[in-house]
């Protein structure tokens, strides 16, 4: 170990091995470092010293006993606490518990490599000048709750072992937290950075906690490390133009902060809380592995998520360890847009299956890009009461999904515990709206599926009329609201099969009737009369009516009933009320399973 650049105590020195003893820096004229001095020389010393003295005890090894011998002769006789002038503890070693509260710093203070083998405590202490604590050790706890940094401020490096205290602290200078360890909980609730707060390369390891903090400048999050929840819920960010990029392996809490001015926040996390956040100007949130939740969140201006494929970097192109996020999906997935106000919001490559959709404002101006998934239906057969029944492939709110579940429906995802389940009179303008949102971007395939959900709702609706909902019905089971063409086609096949039979068995007659004409002359007048007989139903067993040149008549009138043509062939009372309504009922269906087969691929 080198040589210190002062005069040291050299207590135990051994010149044989190069033993440079006590490194402590020794107290003039007494040639001994203050833990080293005699009790009369140190009486002597304690004696001289005044409020506002100041002390440089560098790397001296101080016990609780003799901290508060120093703090007391020190003590301004107005006030009752101490007053130093510039302090100098760099490479102290506090050996017990290092009680400064309410001490007044009034010079430029250095604890810059100190290790505090217990519980410091700064509580309510000023700091007039510039304070350093960097490299510093504090293995107790340690406490600056309501203490006021005038100066610049200096943590970097440092490690707290245990729980570090800056509730409502001031910070009026730079606040410099780079590199800094938590091991414990870190709590910095309601403190005001008034300069730069740099918590660059910092690491938590349990809960860091910033609620209600302000920022007046930057809050430099770059490369920091959070190990469990990062609280910032309702501090204020003003002028911050960055927050990020961080990596949260718990969730980033920002309920109830407000930003000022345009921001970028860059997180890897597993969940972004932002219900009530405020951003006052516009905002980029780049996310990998988040939940987010953006409940009755407030932005007027510009608001983009978007999922970020690839890792985050330093600006040397170094990626950041991510940890134990790697091991699951690094996509983004939305939670809830519950009264906000999605005028102004855009989503891009984010996972809106169990997003909660109810509530939202201005849900038709939403964009989404890139690949926005939707919860899907239950593929495959699934049981309905006794019967087996397929549900039709498309895209569901997760609302819904939680609302049939409700109804004991097989295969549809359960609402989590505390989510209200919304019913289909609430879940159809969430379609309407999500509809008008596609087809204003011009995606009228993929509206489809969302008038197809709208048209459920409505359908399964108990306050609409029930002639509404019979109709609704009908509509449903002939062609799935127009959009499923497999299902029009199908009718139209039964239907024109239908006709061909009745055709075939009792539509055409025995045979087909010969007009008969008669005549009677009269002088030179000679009048004519041609009658046609009435077509004459078929007799016999019904497979004796099954020839094949009845089975040509039948197809052609079927044919021609589907666009909306007359065969003239004769027919039975039977077969003219069956060829009348083929001709009203097939053309419909015909009609429908193109409107199906052009929704889908309209562009």
């Amino acid at each position: 170990m080198s040589r210190p650049t002062w005069p040291h105590c050299a207590r135990g020195a051994d010149p044989t091995s190069d033993l440079v003893g006590c490194r402590g820096r020794r107290v003039e004229p007494y040639g001994a470092c203050l833990a080293h001095l005699t009790n009369a020389d140190r009486a002597t010393y304690l004696s001289a010293l005044v409020p506002g003295s100041d002390l440089d005890h560098r790397s001296t090894p101080i016990s609780q006993s003799l901290l508060q011998q120093l703090l007391d002769a020190l003590r301004d006789p107005t006030t009752g606490q101490p007053r130093v002038g510039n302090v100098r503890f760099g490479g102290a070693t506090f050996s017990d518990g290092a009680g400064f509260d309410e001490a007044t710093f009034s010079g430029d203070t250095v604890f810059s490599g100190a290790t505090f083998c217990a519980d410091a405590r700064f509580g309510e202490a000023t700091f007039s000048g510039y304070a350093a604590f960097s490299g510093a050790v504090f293995c107790g706890d340690t406490v600056f709750e309501r203490a006021t940094f005038c100066g610049d401020t200096v943590f970097s490096a440092a490690t707290f072992s245990d729980g570090a205290d800056f509730d409502e602290a001031t910070f009026s200078g730079y606040a410099a937290f780079d590199e800094v360890t938590f091991c414990a909980d870190a709590r910095f609730n309601r403190a005001t950075f008034s300069g730069v707060a740099g918590f660059d390369e910092a690491t938590f390891s349990a809960r860091a906690r910033f609620g209600g903090a302000t920022f007046s400048a930057r809050a430099g999050f770059d490369r920091a490390t959070f190990s469990a929840r990062a609280g910032f819920d309702g501090a204020t960010f003003e002028t911050a133009s960055q927050l990020g990029p961080l990596v949260c392996k718990g969730a980033l809490g920002l309920s109830g902060a407000r930003f000022g001015s345009p921001v970028t926040i860059e997180a890897a996390a597993t969940r972004l809380e932002c219900r009530r956040t405020r951003w006052d100007s516009t905002a980029a949130l780049r996310l990998r592995y988040a939940t987010v939740d953006l409940s009755d969140a407030v932005f007027e201006y510009p608001l983009s998520v978007t999922a970020r494929t690839a890792p985050f970097a330093d600006t040397a192109g170094t990626a950041l360890a991510e940890g134990d996020l790697v091991s699951i999906d690094p996509g983004v997935r939305m939670a809830s847009l519950r009264g906000a106000d999605a005028a102004h919001l855009v989503l891009h490559n984010v996972d809106l299956s169990a997003c909660l959709l109810s509530g939202t404002v201005h849900l038709d101006q939403l964009r989404l890009e890139g690949e926005c998934r939707l919860a899907p239906a239950p593929s495959g057969l699934r049981r309905h009461g006794v019967l087996l029944a397929r549900w039709t492939a498309r895209q569901t709110l997760a609302e819904e999904q939680h609302w049939r579940a409700a109804r004991t429906r097989s295969g549809w995802a359960a609402a989590p515990a505390g989510v209200e389940v919304v019913g289909p009179a609430g879940l159809a303008p969430v379609y309407r709206q999500l509809r008008k949102s596609f087809e204003d971007s011009k995606n009228e395939p993929d509206a489809a599926d969302f008038y197809y959900g709208e048209m459920e709702m409505r359908r399964h609706d108990h306050q609409r009329p029930g002639a509404e909902r019979a109709l609704l019905a009908l509509y449903w089971a002939v062609s799935g609201y127009g959009l499923r063409a497999s299902r029009a086609l199908g009718w139209l096949l039964g239907s024109m099969a239908a006709t061909l039979l009745v055709m075939v068995l009792w539509g055409l007659p025995a045979d087909d009737p010969k007009p008969a004409t008669t005549g009677r002359m009269a002088g030179q007048d000679i009048s004519l009369t041609t009658d046609k007989p009435d077509p004459v139903s078929p007799t016999g067993s019904l497979s004796s009516r099954l020839t094949s040149e009845r089975w040509e008549k039948s197809l052609r009138i079927v044919v021609n009933s589907v666009v909306f043509r007359s065969s003239g062939q004769d027919l039975t009372t039977v077969g003219t009320y069956t060829e009348m309504a083929s001709r009203l009922a097939e053309p419909v269906l015909l009609g429908l399973a193109v409107l199906a087969v052009r929704g889908r691929v309209k562009r």
